[in-house]
């Protein structure tokens, strides 16, 4: 049984304890899971490089879910669902369509987090009656500064990870201040909180077809963004190393409808460790 926090009447609050299911549609099974209130504009999460369902901070989740039916899910290919992943952002968010409409909803409000963010412009493009409200965090636009280096930096930190016995996202996602490093180990020290039905881990082959997509989209000649008219909230740290931060302000000033926030000594994972500031602006943001 869980405990009355976990669970207001049927509604699901807790991420750690949030089921993991399953629908197929074009050929894929896709793993996800849900929580939070049914009525409304569902939030879609679309997550980061070499992310699956386990590598969303539960305070981000539940802190959103606390108002919002919120969804995450593995694309084609990670974690847990089936097939295998694309070497394009263009056909990773065809797949997140496939996903989004499978489950028979009409509208949904993104939530990209890096290559989510990336996969989020794109589905807006293709199809913008889908989408209500765009929150883009930690990413660029196609061809933006320094995204084709993702791969460079994502191996030397890997490899500084496997020397220093730590998380490649202590230096990939946060500051290497006092404070950046201890947000980076509570990050990591919450990631690990659900204990029961973990995702699988992504498989070498699909974070190789993420590095390659990631880095296409870095060449990519840049979109024009003005014709995104949904209201766009764009945040990150302020010293982003893996997206740089520039790509924000980017983003911000060149969609239609754009506000932006920066987390003071954060890097790309800015959101989580700020955590209660990114959740109360992201709510007041999608419930305006």
């Amino acid at each position: 049984m869980h405990d009355s926090q976990e669970v207001r009447g049927d509604v699901m609050t807790s991420y750690k304890n949030a089921p993991t299911r399953t629908i197929t549609a074009g050929g894929v099974t896709f793993a996800y899971r849900e929580l939070g209130p049914r009525s409304g504009v569902p939030v879609v999460f679309l997550t980061h490089l070499a992310a699956v369902l386990d590598n969303w901070d539960p305070r981000v989740v539940d802190g959103i879910a606390a108002k919002r039916h919120v969804i995450t899910f593995d694309n084609r290919g990670v974690g847990a669902s089936s097939g295998s992943t694309p070497r394009t952002i263009q056909a990773m968010a065809k797949d997140a369509v496939t996903f989004i409409r499978a489950l028979g909803v009409e509208r949904v409000d993104l939530h990209g987090f890096s290559m989510g963010g990336m996969i989020a412009q794109v589905i807006v493009q293709t199809d913008p009656d889908l989408v209500r409200k765009l929150i883009l965090t930690g990413t660029g636009p196609a061809g933006g500064e320094g995204i084709k280096d993702v791969t460079r930096l994502s191996h030397l930190d890997t490899v500084r990870g496997l020397l220093t016995l730590q998380d490649p996202k202590q230096f990939l996602f946060f500051t290497r201040t006092a404070r950046g490093r201890r947000a980076g180990k509570e990050f990591l020290a919450r990631l690990k909180e659900r204990t029961q039905d973990r995702d699988k881990a992504i498989s070498l082959a699909s974070y190789g077809a993420q590095l390659k997509a990631i880095h296409r989209w870095g060449l990519e000649r840049p979109q024009d963004l003005s014709v995104i008219h949904q209201p766009v909230l764009v945040a990150n740290g302020e010293s982003d190393r893996m997206v740089p931060s520039q790509n924000s302000v980017d983003l911000a000033r060149r969609v239609a409808n754009g506000e932006l926030v920066f987390y003071p000594d954060a890097g790309h994972g800015g959101i989580f460790q700020f955590h209660r500031q990114f959740v109360e602006t992201a709510l007041e943001f999608l419930e305006r």
